[in-house]
């Protein structure tokens, strides 16, 4: 309804502006008077009359379209995880941008760190990047550390100023071997080693484990050795050796590709029995159905 008064207000305003035209022409041409003029104006019910005449004619659905100006597309501005030390990107997409400028906010100082593709911070390592064929205008900070951690509010220079706060969230994912850091166990019995990496923002590619710095073989002549890797918001991954031996003894160490590596001390013992074994070794194992059964498993197949 709105959009219809406004539609055919803006009708009336040209045809009284085009009829007022026409009479001063005939006034200046003709020489008629003021008088002669006003009666040869049409009254305001003809003009109205006139603009309903357009509207009628006018396709139906088709109206005249408004101006929004800038807006945010959110689906494309969301929040950030990131890696300590690992580039971020923070991405704010301005629909309909026009003249007016982009700036990034930091919040917890309301310190402005860039504004169009200036840097007006000393830290260097904040940077808009800005592709002219796109509409997305990127906070680029170099080197994140955990003090990163907030909200960056990008603003729009509009009369008053329009905003969209992202958050950072700026992680370092922990790599935990379960019972560490030393590991009792009988000769003859199974090891298992449990390594368990949280706070990825996603989860590693790969999981390295070595024995005394030596990359594991899983196709070597000793046989009974293998890797399960279990991914997701908790990335799990067991290396399972089986019938455990004095030279399986030694340093293992987990290295996600994205994480901190993280190393155990293994004791293979043959008839001792130290208090460690029941306090600080195997039987410390946060998944001990999961490995019987795949113990199992591995010994019907007879890896």
């Amino acid at each position: 309804m709105k959009c219809l008064c406004s539609s055919k207000m803006l009708s009336f305003s040209r045809t009284l502006y085009l009829q007022l035209l026409v009479l001063l022409v005939l006034h200046i041409t003709t020489g008629s008077s003021v008088n002669q003029i006003y009666s040869a104006a049409p009254t305001r019910n003809q003009v109205l009359d006139f603009g309903d005449h357009l509207d009628m004619e006018e396709p139906e659905g088709h109206s005249i379209p408004l101006d929004r100006g800038p807006f945010f597309d959110i689906t494309a501005s969301k929040n950030v995880t990131a890696l300590v030390g690992k580039t971020a990107n923070l991405n704010c997409r301005v629909r309909n941008l026009g003249n007016r400028t982009v700036s990034w906010v930091r919040h917890k100082d309301v310190h402005l760190l860039t504004a169009g593709r200036s840097t007006y911070t000393a830290d260097q390592r904040f940077q808009t990047v800005h592709n002219p064929q796109t509409e997305d205008w990127t906070l680029q900070i170099r080197s994140p550390q955990k003090r990163d951690s907030g909200i960056y509010e990008c603003q729009v220079s509009t009369t008053p100023p329009m905003g969209h706060s992202i958050y950072l969230s700026v992680v370092e994912p922990i790599t935990i071997i379960v019972g560490g850091p030393d590991l009792y166990i009988n000769t003859g019995s199974t090891l298992n080693l449990t390594c368990v990496v949280k706070h990825s923002p996603e989860p590693p590619p790969h999981i390295y484990w070595t024995h005394d710095n030596e990359e594991i073989n899983y196709d070597s002549p000793r046989g009974g050795v293998s890797v399960i890797t279990e991914k997701g918001d908790i990335t799990t991954s067991y290396l399972l050796i089986q019938r455990a031996r004095a030279p399986d003894s030694g340093k293992y160490t987990c290295s996600p590709s994205n994480a901190n590596p993280r190393t155990v001390v293994v004791h293979v013992l043959n008839g001792e029995h130290p208090a460690a074994m029941q306090h600080g070794g195997q039987l410390r194992i946060e998944y001990p159905l999961f490995v019987v059964l795949l113990s199992v498993i591995l010994a019907f197949m007879g890896c």
